[in-house]
């Protein structure tokens, strides 16, 4: 479920966190298909997750792991 909430994020462009507490791998089929006028989050993939596989995300707020880049240096040529 970790690998579904990794894909969710990138496709929701949110941080999405796995708390079902299910552990294990999972083989599933998710028939949803994006639209392309479509935003994400607009509710068709959630509206999906839901019907199809029982899961549904929930906004929360909580502490996100950022990585800050503050200094960059080309390689010297060696």
């Amino acid at each position: 479920m970790t690998g579904l909430a990794n894909t969710l994020s990138g496709l929701l462009g949110n941080p999405v966190q796995d708390e079902t507490g299910l552990t294990g791998m999972y083989d599933f089929t998710l028939e949803w298909m994006p639209d392309s006028a479509a935003q994400p989050g607009d509710g068709a993939l959630l509206t999906a997750l839901q019907d199809e596989l029982g899961l549904r995300l929930e906004e929360s707020k909580g502490s996100v792991e950022v990585m800050v880049i503050d200094h960059v240096e080309r390689a010297s040529a060696n």
